[in-house]
């Protein structure tokens, strides 16, 4: 028997402020809001990707323990976009030999810390590029 497919693939994470969050994501990261459901937020992060932010959950892991990786061919044109907006980056963007990525990182408002990260590796599976536009969805 066959593995059956997997479609979609959807993080939820526990908020303390979902304005908070939804400010973040929304209007800095500028990730399209897929689905309100009151008191969780999901977010289109890539093709068949989403993040959603959910202040009913109570986190069970220090949210320092966890990582989101953004990945991308623009780390450096997303760390200009991100000092533009006013977040605050502690360093450039680095290689890293041990990984072999090009990579930096930020906080959002409830401590998770993001990853923009390119991989160097010919081996990564690179994947469809997603750019957003004004009304853009990622590809539903």
């Amino acid at each position: 028997m066959d593995r059956p497919a997997i479609d979609q693939q959807v993080t939820f994470l526990a908020t303390r402020d979902l304005a908070a969050a939804a400010a973040f994501y929304e209007d800095v990261l500028v990730l399209p809001l897929v689905l309100d459901q009151g008191v969780c937020r999901i977010y289109r992060s890539g093709p068949g990707a989403f993040l959603g932010f959910c202040s009913h959950l109570q986190a069970s892991v220090e949210p320092r323990s966890v990582i989101l990786t953004l990945v991308s061919q623009e780390v450096d044109a997303w760390y200009s976009y991100l000092l533009a907006k006013g977040i605050f980056l502690a360093e450039r963007p680095v290689h890293n030999p041990t990984y072999n990525i090009y990579h930096f990182f930020l906080r959002d408002p409830d401590g998770y810390l993001i990853e923009v990260q390119q991989f160097l590796d010919p081996a990564w599976p690179h994947g469809q590029t997603t750019k957003p536009t004004e009304g853009d969805d990622f590809g539903s």
